[in-house]
């Protein structure tokens, strides 16, 4: 994988993650004084319009991944970082699924399943994709040692 697609995926999860987070909070958590008001928040549309514009771009870089690192590290025979691999690559499977399902569904009762789901699977990614950051960190031989071997 090259450090741009590396530098974009957690570009885009940081923007999305923050933007569901921050949407959720305004939407769910808080209360506004005016009874004729829509929504809790005035940023509370800016921010889901930022979450839904940079979604797109998180999942098509998630593909430039799993083509570069995911679908590679599969075929590898060496087990390690796996499991963190397999509970991000699942998560992030039904998390984007769900999060296209929200926009597409009708009912409210449908509505309210899918975003459920959307936020299960967000919560599990995040958790899960760090988990494996930290392990990759860990595994992976150190650069700065690698260097200061090579000074004169």
């Amino acid at each position: 994988m090259t450090w741009w697609e590396r530098w974009g995926f957690n570009t885009f999860h940081v923007i999305v993650t923050g933007t569901g987070i921050v949407y959720s909070y305004m939407k769910y958590a808080m209360t506004t004084d005016d009874p004729f008001a829509v929504v809790n928040h005035p940023w509370q549309s800016a921010t889901l319009s930022v979450h839904i514009l940079a979604a797109p771009l998180f999942v098509a870089f998630f593909g430039m991944l799993f083509r570069s690192h995911s679908f590679r590290k599969l075929r590898s025979q060496k087990p390690a970082n796996r499991r963190s691999g397999w509970t991000s690559l699942l998560s992030f499977t039904v998390m984007a699924l769900s999060g296209y399902l929200i926009q597409v569904a009708t009912t409210p009762a449908l509505i309210t399943l899918f975003i459920w789901i959307h936020v299960a699977a967000s919560a599990v990614f995040v958790i899960g994709y760090g988990v494996h950051l930290v392990n990759g960190w860990r595994i992976t031989p150190r650069r700065a040692n690698a260097t200061a071997s090579r000074m004169p």
